[in-house]
C-alpha cells in the first residue's frame, strides 16, 4: 500500500514538475526600444535586440497526414533570405518541420496597422502556373491547412471561445475556409457572419498580431522579454493600400474563372504585462489543451484501481504458490514422491529450447534496445529537458538513444540464443543488428516515396536518409557486435532443474488453457491501463497538439510494466498446472498481444475521429501506426517473457526435485 502510494505522489509531483521550470539551457532573450538613447549601447553590444523575427514552419491538417511548405501555397516569402533558415535539428527533419525566414517586418514596441507584405498576389485562370497555384491554395483552405508561426521561440497562437466558457489557444490558424455550395460554413467561418457567400473560399490574408512583454521592472535584465505572441486571422478584400475593411471579406469563388487579385497585410501591436513571469509563458498554451481540463482525479482513481487489481492478482498467486511449494516439499516418502501433480510435473521439460530460438532471441535483444530506450527518454522528459520549446528534440533523442543502445541488444540475443542451444552465432548477431531495423526502415522509405512524390516537407532528404544509414551501420551495428561478443562468451544461463532427453507428452487442454485463448486474454488488462494516455497521444500525433504530461506517462509506462508481467505470470502458472510447458514464447505472445489492441484502437480512432481522405494520407497513417504496433510488441513481449522467466526459474529453485 505504501508503494502505491509513493508511487501516486511521484506521479503528481513529476506531472508538476515538467511545467514548473523551463527548459534547461535555453537562455531568454532580451528586447529593447531602438528609438531610445540609453538602448543603443545595448544593441551595438549585443545584450539585447530591436528586431522581433518572425518564422514560419511547414503547413498540416487535420484532414490529411502530408505537410507541405510554407512556400508550396504561393504566400509571400523572401526570396534572398530563404536559404538562410535555422538550423534544423534531426528530429525536426523527421517530422517534416521546415522553419523559415518570413517577411513581416516587427521592430520591438513599433505598431503597425495594415502594413503591406509583398505587394499584390495576381492570378489569371488562363495561366497555367498561376491557375495551379490559385488552385492548391483553394485545396488547402479546403482541408484546413494550418499555419504555424514562431516569435521567440514560442508559436504564435489563435485564442477563441470554445465550450464551457473556456478559451483554447491554438498553436496554428487556418488558411481560409470555405462555405459549401449549400451555404454551411465550414471550420473557421463561424467566426465571422460576413462569411456567407456559397461556393466560397474565404483566404485569411489580413493577421492582427498581438505581441505581449515585461519590461524587466524589478528584474536585473538588460531589456524586456516576450510573453506570448497572439494573433487573429481576418479575410479582407483591400480597397486600396493601408486599409483593411473588416466589413469587406476577400471570397474566392469556387467555380468561377475570373482573374483574382488581393494583398496580403498584417497589424501588430505591443501589451505590457509585468504582472507573468518569463519562466511560466507556455501556461496558457498547455492550460488551454483539451486534455489539461479532463479532472485529474479521474485518472488518478483509475490508475489506482489498475494498481489495486495488480496487487490482488499477485497476492493471490503468491499464496496459492507458497501453499504449492510446501505441499511438494513435504511429500517424505517414494510413493508420495511418485505421485507428482500439477506444475512439479512438468519440471523436467519445463526449461526445453523453444522452437524458433533464433527469432526469439533477437525479438528479445530488439525488445531490451527499446525498453532502455523508452525509459531513458522518460526520464529526460520527466526532467524537462524534452520540452515543447526544444522542437525535434524528443524524436532526436530517441533516435541517438535508440542507436545507441545495440549492445544491450546483442548481449541479451546472443545470451539468451547461447542459452536455448543455439550454435549459429553469426547468424544470430545479424539478424539483431538487421531484422527489425530493416523492416522498420523499409516501412518508412516506402512512406518517404510517397512523401516525395506529393512534395510533402515531411519527405526526408537524401542527404538525410544517408546519415541514418551511417548511424545504422556504422554506430549501431558495430555496438551490436560488441554486445554479441560479450553474451556469446559468457556460459549459458544455468537452469533450477535438469531437463529429460525425451519431451513429456502435454495432455488434452481445455479451452481456457490453450495458447490462443490465453493470448488474447492476456493483453486486455494492460491496455485497459494505457488506453487513455493513447488517446491523448494519438491526438498529439494526428491532431497536432502539444503533449507535455510525461509524468503521468511515466506512470503508466510502470504500470504497464506491472501489469504484463502479472497477467503473463498468472497465465503461465495456470498452463503449468495443466502440464503444458510450452510457455518460452506463449509468454513473449501473451504480453505482446497488447499490442493487437492498440492496432485495433488505433483503427477505431482512424474512423471515429479522424476525417482523413485520399489513398496516400490512409497509406501514411496505417504505416506509422505499423511501426509504432511493431516497436509496443517487442516492448511488451519483451517484458513478458523476462518476467515470466524469473518466474518459472524461482519457483522450480525452490521445490525437492528428485
Amino acid at each position: 500500500m505504501y508503494l502505491r502510494s509513493a508511487i501516486v505522489v511521484l506521479a503528481a509531483c513529476l506531472a508538476a514538475e515538467v511545467r514548473g521550470f523551463y527548459l534547461p539551457g535555453l537562455a531568454p532573450v532580451s528586447y529593447c526600444d531602438p528609438t531610445k538613447e540609453a538602448n543603443k549601447e545595448k544593441l551595438e553590444q549585443g545584450e539585447c535586440r530591436s528586431k522581433v523575427e518572425l518564422f514560419v514552419n511547414r503547413l498540416d491538417s487535420v484532414e490529411s497526414i502530408i505537410p507541405y511548405e510554407y512556400d508550396r501555397f504561393d504566400f509571400c516569402v523572401p526570396t534572398e533570405e530563404w536559404a538562410k533558415s535555422p538550423t534544423e535539428n534531426l528530429g525536426q527533419v523527421l517530422f517534416g518541420d521546415r522553419i523559415r525566414p518570413s517577411m513581416y517586418n516587427i521592430s520591438f514596441l513599433k505598431d503597425e496597422k495594415c502594413k503591406d507584405l509583398c505587394g499584390a498576389k495576381s492570378y489569371d485562370p488562363t495561366n497555367a502556373d498561376q491557375s495551379k497555384n490559385l488552385n492548391f491554395l483553394k485545396r488547402g483552405v479546403l482541408q484546413n491547412y494550418q499555419h504555424h508561426w514562431i516569435i521567440d521561440n514560442m508559436p504564435v497562437t489563435w485564442c477563441y471561445d470554445v465550450e464551457g466558457d473556456r478559451k483554447y489557444c491554438n498553436p496554428g490558424f487556418p488558411v481560409g475556409c470555405y462555405v459549401t455550395k449549400k451555404g454551411t460554413p465550414k471550420d473557421a467561418c463561424v467566426i465571422n457572419p460576413l462569411y456567407n457567400e456559397k461556393d466560397t473560399y474565404y483566404l485569411f490574408n489580413h493577421v492582427d498580431i498581438f505581441i505581449s512583454y515585461n519590461d524587466g521592472e524589478g528584474e536585473n535584465w538588460p531589456g524586456a522579454r516576450l510573453l506570448s505572441a497572439k494573433l487573429e486571422p481576418k479575410s479582407i478584400n483591400h480597397p486600396k493600400p493601408g486599409e483593411c475593411p473588416e466589413d469587406r471579406p476577400l471570397g474566392l469563388p469556387g467555380s468561377k474563372a475570373d482573374k483574382v487579385h488581393f494583398n496580403y497585410t498584417y497589424s501588430v501591436e505591443f501589451v505590457l504585462q509585468n504582472g507573468h513571469k518569463w519562466a511560466s509563458r507556455w501556461d496558457y498554451i498547455l492550460d488551454s489543451m483539451p486534455h489539461t481540463n479532463i479532472q485529474w482525479f479521474s485518472i488518478m482513481n483509475s490508475l489506482v484501481i489498475v494498481l489495486f487489481l495488480s496487487g490482488m492478482v499477485a497476492m493471490i498467486l503468491l499464496r496459492t504458490l507458497h501453499k504449492d511449494i510446501a505441499r511438494y516439499n513435504q511429500m517424505e516418502s517414494a510413493e508420495e514422491a511418485q505421485e507428482e501433480f500439477g506444475w512439479k510435473l512438468v519440471h523436467g521439460d519445463v526449461f526445453r529450447p523453444p522452437r524458433k530460438g533464433m527469432l526469439l532471441s533477437v525479438f528479445l535483444g530488439t525488445g531490451c534496445q527499446i525498453i532502455s530506450m523508452t525509459v531513458t527518454t522518460l526520464i529526460f522528459a520527466c526532467l524537462g529537458f524534452l520540452s515543447p520549446a526544444n522542437r525535434g528534440a524528443l524524436m532526436t533523442c530517441v533516435i541517438i538513444l535508440y542507436v545507441c543502445l545495440g549492445t544491450p541488444a546483442g548481449y541479451v540475443s546472443a545470451r539468451m540464443y547461447k542459452t536455448f542451444g543455439g550454435e549459429r552465432w553469426k547468424t544470430n548477431v545479424l539478424m539483431t543488428s538487421f531484422l527489425v531495423q530493416g523492416v522498420v526502415f523499409g516501412v518508412f522509405f516506402m512512406m518517404n516515396l510517397v512523401l516525395w512524390v506529393e512534395g510533402s516537407s515531411a519527405a526526408i532528404p537524401f542527404s538525410t536518409l544517408i546519415a541514418l544509414l551511417a548511424l545504422w551501420f556504422c554506430v549501431s551495428v558495430p555496438l551490436t557486435f560488441i554486445g554479441a561478443y560479450f553474451g556469446f562468451k559468457k556460459r549459458p544461463i544455468e537452469h533450477p532443474v535438469r531437463t529429460n532427453q525425451i519431451p513429456r507428452q502435454i495432455p488434452e487442454q481445455s479451452f481456457y488453457t490453450k495458447p490462443l485463448p490465453g493470448i488474447i486474454m492476456g493483453g486486455v488488462l494492460p491496455f485497459g491501463c494505457i488506453f487513455i494516455q493513447l488517446f491523448f497521444i494519438l491526438n498529439s500525433i494526428w491532431s497536432h497538439q502539444i503533449y507535455y504530461m510525461f509524468g503521468f506517462l511515466f506512470l503508466v509506462v510502470l504500470i504497464l510494466v506491472i501489469t504484463c508481467s502479472e497477467a503473463t505470470i498468472l497465465l503461465c502458472y495456470f498452463h503449468l498446472c495443466a502440464e503444458d510447458y510450452h510457455w518460452w514464447w506463449r509468454s513473449f505472445l501473451t504480453s505482446g498481444f497488447t499490442a493487437f489492441y492498440f492496432f485495433i484502437y488505433s483503427v477505431h480512432y482512424f474512423v471515429s475521429k479522424l476525417a482523413i481522405e485520399g489513398m496516400a494520407s490512409t497509406f501514411l497513417y496505417f504505416g506509422y501506426t505499423f511501426i509504432m504496433v511493431l516497436l509496443f510488441f517487442l516492448f511488451t513481449g519483451t517484458i513478458g517473457f523476462f518476467s515470466c522467466f524469473w518466474f518459472v526459474s524461482k519457483i522450480y529453485s525452490v521445490v525437492k526435485v528428485d
